[in-house]
């Protein structure tokens, strides 16, 4: 069981290798992949920090508390379906992504993410909406 807070259910599609640091990039790496492969893993939504947030470099400034953050996660949470506490498997998270979530939803729902300019979110959406597989984590 892999444990996860709203907003990182996005931002899993749209890993492509970047992060906050190599410790932080191997954790999410491991977790994509695993996802990836193994797309019947079950995941916990949970409120706040989670299995990606543990691996924050403890030197930056800590984002993972932050109300806008929390804030993403209740309207990416909502946006699904989804409430703290449920338990789905990743394909069917997925599955919701694909009929709930356009690749243009992401500039808004995630206008305040650093990452958001990359397009990797947007893109991964996409795909996943397409019916495709993700991508594996090539080294940057």
């Amino acid at each position: 069981m892999i444990q996860l807070r709203g907003h990182h259910l996005l931002c899993l599609l749209g890993y492509r290798g970047m992060g906050y640091s190599p410790a932080f990039c191997e954790n999410m790496t491991t977790i994509y992949e695993q996802l990836r492969q193994e797309p019947d893993t079950m995941i916990r939504l949970i409120l706040g920090p989670d299995d990606l947030c543990a691996a924050f470099p403890k030197d930056a400034d800590p984002h993972c508390e932050n109300r806008t953050v929390y804030l993403r996660d209740a309207e990416i949470a909502a946006k699904l379906g989804l409430e703290v506490g449920m338990e789905r498997s990743w394909s069917s998270i997925c599955s919701q992504v694909a009929s709930l979530i356009k690749p243009t939803d992401i500039s808004n729902l995630c206008a305040t993410c650093r990452w958001e300019p990359y397009g990797v979110c947007a893109d991964g959406v996409r795909i996943i909406g397409e019916g495709g597989a993700l991508p594996p984590v090539t080294k940057r």
